[in-house]
């Protein structure tokens, strides 16, 4: 594994040397990665940079008893996982609304393919973009805790089923089922916003 994956190699030397640079460089390349991940699932960036150094500390302080099972990416990412789910449902223990909707949630500020209208674009447009924003982000919320977390996985960071299934600790089919169910229920509630501005295609005609 420590021939196949650099990161690996920096995690053990973390583990053997106590080797600051190290893992200051591994900081540095899933940092922001990290973040993104649980802001969309928690739905708050402040929470998710706090989850996020939350994830980095348990790293260090359990760099002893590391083993390379797998890519790190993959170990960090089970960590960040529980510790996520784990505040979801501190919150709603403390009977919070769960996944508020604001102007930070789930995919207001995707990275990858950002929401925001363009500048010049007409304001048709950008009010048309915020209502898909905020349709997509409803979406989202709507989505159980396990469906949430495998969507972003699987979109965000482009993971296989495989892989997805050693994060959350369940089979590759149970993956795909919940994937399956997470995109049927994102496309009837997208539905009505895809077809705004055409007609919906026609059922087919039963002989």
């Amino acid at each position: 594994m420590a021939v196949r994956d650099p990161d690996v190699r920096l995690m053990l030397r973390v583990r053997d040397r106590d080797d600051q640079a190290a893992f200051a460089e591994l900081v540095a390349r899933f940092q922001h990665r990290l973040v993104g991940i649980m802001h969309h699932i928690v739905g708050n960036k402040e929470e998710a940079e706090d989850l996020a150094q939350e994830v980095f500390l348990r790293v260090f302080r359990t760099r002893a008893k590391y083993t390379p099972k797998a890519k790190f990416s993959t170990w960090l990412f089970t960590i960040a996982n529980n510790l996520a789910l784990n505040a979801l449902r501190d919150r709603y223990r403390r009977l919070q609304l769960p996944l508020e909707l604001r102007d930070s949630g789930s995919l207001a500020q995707r990275p990858h393919v950002p929401l925001a209208a363009h500048r010049d674009a007409p304001p048709t447009q950008n009010l048309q973009d915020r209502e898909l924003a905020d349709v997509v982000r409803r979406a989202m919320d709507d989505l159980n805790e396990r469906q949430r977390v495998a969507v972003v996985l699987n979109k965000f960071e482009d993971m296989g089923y495989a892989e997805i299934a050693e994060v959350m600790g369940l089979t590759a089919k149970a993956v795909k089922s919940l994937l399956c169910r997470a995109r049927e229920k994102l496309r009837e509630a997208l539905q009505a916003y895809i077809y705004m501005d055409r007609e919906p295609p026609a059922a087919p005609v039963e002989e």
